[in-house]
Parts: structure tokens; C-alpha cells; sequence
């Protein structure tokens, strides 16, 4: 009779690391949690990870678009990776599932947050590389984020969330968008919060790990509600 694994063995298997491995566990460890138990949380591991999923997305790039100049393949690989779309990878890895979290962020829900488990999932690659060496770390990202390349290079003409909104505003007669960030939280996990204006009127919010992140959020929302 087989047995049902659980969400860290799943995820184990999916990345190639042992369901045992430190650099594993240490992936899936956010900070409110290293805080109340003492022990090393992701942060490292989520820095380094940033620039593999980096190489690695622009690696697929350069190899699977050779027709694609050095500007198409940039806005091809910010439209992957970003926050909301490694989030995505992440949910998709269910990751949540396997992370060890701190009781406030269990209880405001914090494991739905996207900045959350976007640092989750670039710490997860940062294991797979530390462990397993950059071709495996590489194999493990171009698979997981293939789709969203080439979602990515088959709409050349899109743009930015708020390049978006401002030339949509802009045609419209009402303006430059304007955008006003405030900031919450701890030092160590700042959120920050974007309310984008139109012709003085509030047209979208937005959250993010950055002010950048913030105001795009904020514009994508916007985008959505404009024929509202």
C-alpha cells in the first residue's frame, strides 16, 4: 500500500535535493519563523538564487529566441522575472505548503503573499545550485518558467504595467499617472503599498517587496478597472 508523501517530499523530488538536505530546509525558512526559533532564514540563499533565475531565464532566452536583439530578450525576461511570476512558479511548486513560517504571518495569511513566495522560490534555485551545481539549477528553472518565456516573447509589442497606463492616460487626455508608496512592516520585510492616481482620482493599488514592484502592481490594477 502506498503512502501519501507529504508537500516537502513532493517538492524534494521535484527539484532533485533530498527530502533531508539542510540547504533545502534552509530554503524553505522565512524570517519571522529564524526569528522566533533562532536558526538561519532564506535571505542568503533568496540573493543568490535571484541571480541564478536571472542567468538561467536569459540563458533560454539567448538560446531558444536567436532572432531576438538584446531589447526584445531584456523585456522578455522582465516580463518572467518579476515578482508576481516567480510567486506563480512557486504556487504551482506548492511551495507554501513545505515553508516554515512565523505564528503573525500564519495568522494574517502571509503565506499568500506573492513577495513571500517569489524569495522562496529564487531560494529554492539558490539550494538546487549550491547542491547540485549550476546546470541542474539551471534544467530546474528553464522547466519551470519555460511556459511563461515563451508566453513572454510571443507579445513583442506589450509593455511595462505602467509605461502601459501612461500611454493608455496619456491618449485619453488625463495625464501622467501619479503614484504615492507607503511603507509597513519590519526592516528585514518591508511591504510596500501604491495608490495610483489619474486626473486626481484613485484609480488602483498595489503591494510589493519594492516601491518598483509597489507601482507596478498599482498600474496593472488600474489597468484592469480603466473601463470600469
Amino acid at each position: 500500500m502506498s503512502l501519501l508523501r507529504s508537500p516537502l517530499d513532493a517538492l524534494a523530488e521535484r527539484v532533485g535535493l533530498a527530502r533531508s538536505s539542510e540547504l533545502l530546509c534552509v530554503a524553505l525558512t522565512h524570517s519571522s519563523y529564524a526569528s522566533e526559533h533562532e536558526c538561519e532564514s532564506n535571505e542568503r540563499l533568496e540573493f543568490l538564487g535571484d541571480a541564478v533565475v536571472d542567468l538561467a531565464v536569459a540563458d533560454l532566452i539567448i538560446t531558444a529566441y536567436p532572432e531576438l536583439d538584446e531589447g526584445s530578450g531584456t523585456l522578455v525576461r522582465s516580463r518572467v522575472v518579476n515578482e508576481s511570476s516567480l510567486a506563480a512558479a512557486a504556487t504551482r511548486l506548492d511551495l507554501a505548503s513545505a515553508m516554515r513560517v512565523g505564528r503573525g504571518v500564519v495568522k494574517e495569511r502571509g503565506l499568500e503573499r506573492p513577495s513571500l513566495l517569489a524569495d522562496a522560490f529564487e531560494a529554492v534555485v539558490a539550494a538546487v545550485y549550491l547542491e547540485n551545481g549550476y546546470d541542474a539549477a539551471k534544467s530546474f528553472v528553464q522547466e519551470t518558467l519555460g511556459d511563461a518565456v515563451a508566453d513572454a516573447e510571443s507579445r513583442p509589442g506589450d509593455s511595462g504595467p505602467k509605461a502601459r497606463l501612461r500611454q493608455w492616460s496619456e491618449a485619453n487626455g488625463l495625464g501622467t499617472p501619479d503614484y504615492d508608496v507607503t511603507s509597513s512592516g519590519p526592516s528585514h520585510d518591508t511591504t510596500y503599498s501604491a495608490l495610483v492616481r489619474i486626473a486626481n482620482r484613485a484609480v488602483g493599488t498595489g503591494e510589493g517587496r519594492s516601491k518598483k514592484v509597489a507601482e507596478a502592481n498599482a498600474a496593472e490594477d488600474a489597468w484592469g478597472r480603466r473601463d470600469a
